[in-house]
């Protein structure tokens, strides 16, 4: 039997399953979380959450309750042709956004969005936006994983972290360009010691083309010096391409500091996510490339010609 027709049958066994009756195992996946949901039987969604009453969050000098919007939760409900569908959103502080997104990713789930919702908040609050399809088993178990990577960084430092705790930037900026012309394949853009590389992708936005000049663009600019650098940039990616490419940085030890829209009505639809990585120069090269070449976004590997 072929691969296409197995997935066949399991859906229109599924189909059957479902048809016939099935519920959410609410108590499994109560234990599986450790956390006790709320069943919306007029939805057919089972919730967990938990309040991140653990930190106090100042709102522009007002200490905020968690009932205003410092909620976690996960929603669980039927899939289409899996056991269970997933949903969250998480709030966590900077100093644990990319463990929990490790964890995430680590585990089956998908993230899909990475954002603020306050001004002038202290501690900094973040949102981090799950997805994913599987089996009870998996997606609670996922869950779980991330909620618990939440609460050992917080068992260690119960107060969040201001800083990545890297040492210090050169006051001058010395990068040397052309190891990371060779790593990119491309000649970079150069201005006092700094280097940046840019890689654009078409796009159609209200029947207007849009590319590169317009904003659709993949970008990483190094600062500091080759043995002491600084990355940052954005990735442009569909849909289909964001899951592997924020793998692809995690693994390498690049922090995401967002994920998000920057347009409407575009075609294909472009999501957008922000980066920052520390370490020798060649070596983030090559992490950013290498998420490039994952997402299909670059295909140049032959070094610049003059």
């Amino acid at each position: 039997m072929t691969s296409s027709m197995k997935k066949f049958v399991a859906v229109v066994l599924w189909s059957a399953i479902i048809q016939a009756g099935w519920t959410l195992d609410t108590a499994k996946i109560d234990n599986l979380t450790a956390l006790k949901g709320k069943l919306n039987e007029k939805e057919g969604v089972y919730r967990v959450t938990f309040p991140r009453a653990d930190v106090k969050v100042a709102v522009d000098g007002w200490t905020m309750p968690p009932f205003m919007g410092l909620g976690t939760w996960a929603a669980f409900t039927q899939g289409s042709d899996t056991e269970l569908t997933v949903m969250g959103d998480t709030v966590l502080f900077e100093d644990e956004v990319n463990a929990a997104m490790s964890a995430a990713l680590e585990n089956g789930l998908s993230v899909t969005a990475l954002h603020n919702h306050f001004f002038f908040d202290h501690p900094k609050v973040y949102f981090m936006h799950i997805e994913g399809e599987g089996t009870t088993e998996m997606l609670a178990t996922a869950v779980r994983k991330v909620y618990d990577r939440i609460k050992e960084i917080r068992a260690a430092n119960p107060q969040p972290r201001d800083s990545f705790g890297a040492t210090g930037l050169p006051e001058k900026n010395s990068i040397s360009v052309e190891p990371l012309n060779a790593v990119f394949g491309m000649k970079g853009e150069e201005n006092n010691g700094m280097v940046k590389f840019t890689v654009g992708r078409a796009a159609t936005m209200h029947r207007v083309k849009i590319d590169n000049a317009m904003g659709v663009n993949t970008w990483a600019a190094f600062a500091g010096s080759d043995n002491n650098a600084v990355v940052d940039g954005d990735y442009a990616v569909a849909e289909d391409e964001l899951q592997s490419c924020l793998k692809a940085l995690r693994v390498a030890g690049i922090n995401i500091v967002a994920i998000h829209s920057h347009m409407t009505h575009e075609q294909p639809r472009i999501l957008f996510f922000h980066y920052w990585g520390r370490g020798r120069a060649k070596e983030l090269a090559e992490a950013v490339k290498a998420a490039l070449l994952v997402g299909g976004l670059l295909q140049v590997s032959s070094p610049p010609q003059d």
